[in-house]
């Protein structure tokens, strides 16, 4: 990798904000989903009791905005589940 590219890759490591949103299933219970959306985020109960109930009612909730490598992060471990998430930047 020559120095421009490796310049390029960490600039646009930290100057793309993202965000990860979690869509609505039928396989998962409330507890679930409220249970992974504190292992993803570090999120308190109420917050993911409150996403999950976006989630379920509106079909998806935006539950994680950061830099493209957190929302990678949290994205990961929401699918451990077999959630279905999307990153948008």
């Amino acid at each position: 990798m020559t120095q421009f590219e490796y310049e390029l890759d960490e600039e646009i490591e930290i100057g793309i904000a993202a965000r990860v949103i979690l869509y609505n299933d039928e396989e998962h219970t409330f507890d679930e989903v409220t249970t992974q959306i504190i292992r993803a985020t570090g999120c308190s109960f109420e917050t993911a009791k409150g996403l999950t109930h976006e989630v379920h009612f509106q079909g998806r909730a935006m539950v994680h905005d950061g830099s493209m490598s957190s929302c990678l992060r949290v994205s990961a471990i929401l699918e451990e589940i077999a959630l279905n998430t999307q990153i948008e930047f």
